[in-house]
């Protein structure tokens, strides 16, 4: 038997133990405290994943099917031109209103299909960035000149 191993596997129940045992459960704060976990993990799962993350697997299979291999192959593999590669890459989030989560599946689609990872994290990377609701909104709030530089800041990195 590996002693060391078996110590830490006690370690570990001993400390599940000791949180059970010494858990503040007639506590008003501790139990706002859980409600206001459990709250916010109903408000992701109703809100975030249903309206976010679904439609954004929805795209990626839509991606992985309408969109041919040859083409992914054209604009972002190996032997594509990289300037284009990267310029396709970083602008094509325009027409995704995605946050950074919701891009994950995409990225995910095109990489499998054939993007280079150089591209396809460009992608990843200026996706939230560069959509176009966010683009609107840093114009619309913080002016028209940081709406541009956005774009520009975002394309360029």
């Amino acid at each position: 038997m590996e002693t060391k191993k078996e110590i830490k596997i006690l370690l570990w129940i001993a400390i599940a133990f000791a949180a059970a045992f010494f858990m503040p459960i007639d506590s008003e704060r501790f139990n706002t405290a859980i409600y206001a976990t459990l709250d916010l993990v109903k408000w992701y799962a109703q809100e975030h994943v249903i309206l976010c993350l679904l439609p954004a697997f929805f795209i990626a299979g839509v991606i992985s099917i309408f969109v041919s291999q040859g083409s992914i192959l054209k604009y972002f593999g190996a032997n594509a031109k990289k300037w284009l590669a990267y310029t396709v890459a970083s602008v094509s989030g325009t027409v995704l209103a995605v946050c950074s989560c919701t891009i994950l599946p995409l990225f995910s689609s095109i990489h499998k299909r054939g993007a280079g990872l150089g591209p396809a994290v460009a992608f990843l990377y200026s996706g939230p960035a560069i959509n176009i609701l966010a683009i609107i909104l840093t114009a619309r709030i913080l002016g028209f000149e940081m709406g541009v530089a956005r774009i520009i800041g975002a394309v360029t990195f």
